[in-house]
This record gives C-alpha cells, structure tokens and sequence, in this order.
C-alpha cells in the first residue's frame, strides 16, 4: 500500500535521507492519525543510521530557519519548523531488566524498532525515501486493528507490559480517547501485570490519568482501569466507591458508576479538566461516611467535608498540583451539595446570596457539577431538581445584578442633602444627587461617606444654590 504524503516537509525529508544514503520512515502516531483523519503536527521520523546527522542535515536543508535541539545521551535530535515538531531516532532495539522500564539500547533494523513499539496501530511506518516513498510498512497489520478499533500489543503483552508498565496506562489511554476495544489476551494481560506498574512514577501515571480525564469519555477509562485491577493500586479512594451493600433488604446506589455518569455529564458541558476532577472526586468520602441507620436506611452524612479532607492527601500522593486548582477542587467538593439542599427547598435570596459569596468566583461550575450530579432514573425527580437548578442559577444573576446595582448607589441621599445644605426641595438638591450619583457609577470618589461629603462641598460651590 502507498500513502499519499501532501505536505511539502516529507518532500524535504526524502531528499535529506536520500542525499545521506540513509533508510528513513515517518513512524508512529503520525502515521496512525492519518488513517484516522484526525489532525497532528507532531512528526517521529525513525532513521536506520544517525537520527542525530538526519535531523542536522535537515535542518541545514531548511536553512536553519528553524529551531534544531540534540540530545546526544539519547541519540535523538528535534526540529521546530513552523508549527511542525519533527522528533529523529536511529532505529534500535531495546531490552529491559526487571527493576527498571529503562531500557538498554542498541543500533537496529526497522524490525526491531517497530518490535520494540507498544501497541500495532502505533507501530507502522512509512518509508520517506524516494524509491519507496509512501510505501506503508505495517508487519503487525495495524491497520486491519484500526478498521477493528481493537487495541493489541505487536508482539507478547506479557513481555510488552511488563518491560515498560506504563505502556499499561497507555493502553487504557488510546483505547480512550479514540473509541476502542482492548483485545481480549491484551485485557488479560494488563490484570497478570497490574502489579509491576508500582515501578513507574506517579508524575508519569498522572500525564496519562489526565489524558483519560480530558478525553470525550471519561468514564471509558475507568472501567477499564476498575476492571483489570490497575485503579485499586494507583487511585483506592476511588475504587472503594465501586461497592454496593444490602441490609434489611435495602441497598445503596453504586457511587463508583454514579460517580463515573456524574464525569461524563461534566465532560460533555465543559473541557475544565480540574472541573472534572471535581466530578470524580465529589462523592470521594462515601465510603468512610456510609452507616445504617434503622428507619432511614443508608446514610452518608458529611460525606461532602470529609470527602474535601482527603482531597489534598491525593494531589499530593498523585502529585497533582497543589495551589489555587487543589483549593479550587476541594471547593467545589465541599459545596456541591449546598445547591441540591437549596433547589430542594424554598429557593431564598438569603440562601443563594450565601452560597454565591462562599463560591465565588466559581459558581457557574459549581452549578454545572450540581446540575450534573442529578443521575436519578426518576426522570420527573430529575426534571424537577433541574428546573429548581435553573431556578437557583436565575437567584443567583438576580442577586448579582441587585448587589452590582446596590453597590453603586450613593450613601448619602437626597434628604440628607438638603440637611447639610439647608436647603428645601429643589432644583439644586437635583443636581447635587444627579452629580454625586454620576461619580459614583463612574468611580470617581471612594465609596465612603467621608468621600461623597467632601464631593458635594465641591460641587455645591459650582452651582448656584438658591
């Protein structure tokens, strides 16, 4: 098969590696995305010889009007030409100890750097060079994986995943984020080897974790990660929640698919990715709040405050950030069920003027979390709590508009200008409230009593008072 290349930077690569004699193919996740007609200006350029001479060498084709980085420990070189990334590897082989994903690397054939690749569909490549160009070299049929949208390893999952377990958050990462299927042995083998991902650091499980976080559908990743054992080691706060207890033959809902249908719901109303960690850790606290209480049934009392308790104790093990996006999560954790309480009463100012001033400035998402977080099957329940939501939200623009309003309005009034002055109803008192009004709404004085008086003593000099 031979793919047609239309941009004029493959032109440039060909003749580079045809004037260097060298054997050059464009691999990977470029050439998968072509297949998938999604968008990627990121190029891995995989060169049987130097990388490093290939990509000097083309850089120098260019001119030098672009950006070259070496990095001559790992033998790898990039260029920056416009709003293309080109990334330049010697094909090599790899072999791994048990303790490390890092590997010992040799020189190689393309075999052995497309063997070495984690998964089929990321391991064809397309030869660059001019007798070949286009050419579609894809031993492991990735391309017949891409028609099946199934994710399979190139060679034996076990040795794959276990060489390099990140490439078992990676698995759960594209099946993700482009709608597929792991392949049965490959699932199997992501449960035999979940144990080794304890050797890959939380700063690298994270950059994946987030990638599912951001993608269309979130909970797709979930699953799958509940699933083959591998979120019980890296997040159990939130594979506790996958738990249903039954007593005097009343039972709970599942908070764990509760709360994955609580993620969605957010990710299809915003890309706000601390937002959506909001969503999969608002109901965090369950498992440690949860009692049977005779005549009530089930209960998780303070489940929102405990729940934004454990929440700093997570970032910081999963190493995600711990400034204003941590207090912003534990936020939205701790209020999300101030809304409910309200919509599912009498709908106050008072009550919305509190919970507007505790949430600011993140009301909106945390009525978006609010709005989401109503997964009842009762779809006449659901309808009322979103009708008193919208009524809640319209309280809140109200208020806002009121206090705006409110906030811009003079203290001193016209009876009291007529105080200071001596002065009767008329047209002079008009023209000193019009006046201090003007420069309240424009911001010309401090809004203090001391600051409007003085202001008036001037004005009233300019005018001719009676």
């Amino acid at each position: 098969m031979v793919i047609e290349l239309k941009h004029p930077i493959f032109k440039l690569l060909s003749e580079t590696a045809d004037a260097l004699q060298l054997e050059c193919y464009v691999v990977g996740g470029y050439v998968r995305d072509i297949f998938l007609k999604r968008p990627s200006k990121d190029i891995d350029v995989v060169v049987v010889g130097s990388g490093i001479k290939m990509a000097e060498a083309f850089a120098e084709k260019l001119n030098n009007k672009c950006h070259l980085s070496v990095f001559k420990n790992f033998g790898t070189a990039q260029v920056k030409w416009g709003h293309h990334e080109v990334e330049f590897v010697g094909a090599r082989r790899e072999s791994y100890q048990r303790n490390s994903r890092k590997p010992i690397v040799e020189d190689g054939t393309l075999e052995d750097d497309q063997n070495r690749r984690d998964f089929t569909i990321n391991a064809m490549a397309i030869c660059l060079n001019s007798s070949r160009f286009g050419e579609l070299v894809d031993p492991f049929d990735g391309m017949l994986d891409l028609e099946d949208r199934i994710i399979r390893t190139p060679l034996d999952p076990d040795i794959t995943f276990s060489d390099d377990p990140l490439r078992m958050m990676r698995c759960i990462r594209f099946t993700t984020q482009l709608n597929f299927q792991i392949e049965d042995e490959t699932f199997d083998a992501l449960e035999r080897n979940k144990e080794r991902i304890h050797i890959i650091s939380h700063e690298r499980i994270i950059t994946e974790l987030n990638k599912i976080m951001l993608s269309p559908t979130p909970s797709r990743g979930f699953v799958d990660l509940q699933r083959c054992g591998l979120l019980e080691i890296i997040m159990p706060e939130i594979a506790d929640l996958d738990c249903v207890e039954v007593k005097a033959g009343r039972g709970h809902k599942n908070n764990f698919y509760h709360t994955l249908e609580v993620l969605d719901n957010v990710a299809r109303n915003s890309d706000n990715l601390y937002l959506r960690w909001a969503a999969l850790l608002h109901d965090v606290g369950k498992p440690r709040t949860k009692r049977w209480e005779p005549g009530i049934g089930w209960t998780f009392r303070n489940h929102n405050f405990v729940g934004m308790k454990m929440i700093k104790p997570i970032f910081r093990r999963m190493k995600l950030p711990l400034d204003d996006r941590l207090k912003y999560v534990e936020k939205l954790v701790d209020l999300h069920m101030r809304p409910i309480a309200i919509a599912d009463d009498i709908v106050t100012d008072s009550a919305v003027r509190r919970l507007g001033f505790e949430a600011r400035p993140d009301i909106n998402d945390l009525m978006t979390l609010c709005e989401a977080d109503i997964t009842s099957r009762n779809e006449q329940k659901r309808q009322n709590f979103l009708q008193n939501f919208q009524l809640v939200r319209q309280k809140l623009e109200d208020i806002r508009r009121k206090d705006e309003k409110s906030a811009f309005q003079p203290i001193i009034r016209g009876e009291e200008i007529m105080q200071i002055f001596n002065l009767p109803p008329c047209h002079a008192v008009g023209i000193l409230k019009s006046a201090l009004k003007e420069a309240r709404w424009n911001e010309e004085i401090e809004p203090t009593y001391e600051a409007e008086l003085a202001f008036l003593k001037t004005k009233a000099q300019e005018i001719e008072m009676p």
